[in-house]
């Protein structure tokens, strides 16, 4: 198994074993303040929310390459991410515009606002069946 991870000092997202061998750096390019990742192994892919000059949910294969960018519109702090494995759909909650979002994980389509607050301040957010968890700061 792997481990991956976000560093906002460096604006890279790296990855090691569970031990910690084999650290690598697999996207270092077009990353300016990176947030919170989710994996999905089955898949191959990578996803991640940057928070830096130009918001928005990316995408990668596990290595890193054919980075894409999923959103890039109406998304301001994007914090956490996840994914619903079972209905293929990528959640990301966002700070600033106070709700929680969802698109189709493979082709970024299908965005639909989950939850919508007021003055939330979300942090971060999981997926499980019908349930949806979130924290607020």
């Amino acid at each position: 198994g792997n481990i991956y991870w976000t560093d906002h000092g460096f604006n890279l997202i790296e990855v090691a074993r569970l031990n910690g061998s084999f650290r690598h750096v697999i996207i270092s390019q077009g990353l300016d303040q990176p947030r919170s990742i989710a994996v999905h192994p089955e898949k191959g892919y990578l996803f991640w929310t940057e928070w830096g000059q130009t918001p928005c949910i990316g995408k990668a294969h596990l290595d890193g390459s054919e980075k894409v960018v999923l959103v890039s519109l109406g998304i301001a702090w994007p914090n956490g991410i996840s994914i619903d494995y079972e209905e293929n759909k990528l959640y990301w909650c966002d700070a600033r515009t106070d709700k929680i979002e969802r698109i189709d994980l493979e082709s970024g389509g299908n965005r639909e606002i989950v939850l919508s607050g007021s003055n939330v301040d979300m942090f971060s957010v999981a997926v499980f069946g019908a349930y949806i968890y979130w924290s607020d700061r």
